[in-house]
C-alpha cells in the first residue's frame, strides 16, 4: 500500500485528523502535521524559541513528504496557508504526485494537483499507482 502525507491549515485540525483516521483504517500510512493548538504555550516562548519551534515543524514535515509516496493537500473551501504553500512547493521539488480536496486555483501550480474530495477516492488513486514519479 502507498503512504500519504496531508498538508493542511490548522483551522482544520478536526477534519485533517478525520480524514487521517479513515486512510489508516483503510490500510494506507499517513504522516500527518502536528498541528498543535496550545496558544498559552505558544505565548510563553521567546521569539527565538518560537522560530526555532517553527522552523522544526518545517523541517519535520519536508521529511515526512520525502517519505511518502503521495501528498495530499486538505485545502477546504481552497484554502491553503503559507506553510502549506511552502509544502507544496517541497512536493513538487521532489516530483511528488499531489492531490487535493479541492481545486487549486493558483495559476502556477494548478497543473500538479488534482482535486479528491474523499479518503476513499484517494484509496482508489493510491491501487491505480503503479510507478510514482520520484
Amino acid at each position: 500500500m502507498k503512504s500519504v502525507v496531508i498538508c493542511g491549515s490548522r483551522r482544520f485540525k478536526p477534519e485533517i485528523r478525520k480524514f487521517a483516521t479513515t486512510l489508516k483504517k483503510l490500510g494506507v500510512t499517513v504522516y500527518e502535521p502536528h498541528l498543535h493548538s496550545g496558544q498559552k504555550e505558544w505565548e510563553k516562548l521567546s521569539d527565538q524559541y518560537k522560530k526555532f519551534t517553527a522552523l522544526g515543524l518545517t523541517h519535520d514535515h519536508i521529511y515526512k513528504i520525502r517519505m511518502a509516496d503521495v501528498v495530499y493537500l486538505f485545502n477546504k473551501g481552497g484554502y491553503s496557508g503559507v506553510s502549506t504553500s511552502i509544502e507544496v512547493g517541497a512536493a513538487l521539488a521532489l516530483g511528488k504526485p499531489i492531490y487535493a480536496r479541492a481545486q487549486v486555483k493558483d495559476i502556477t501550480v494548478t497543473n500538479f494537483i488534482h482535486a479528491v474530495a474523499s479518503p476513499f477516492k484517494l484509496l482508489k488513486l493510491l491501487k491505480s499507482l503503479k510507478k510514482l514519479r520520484l
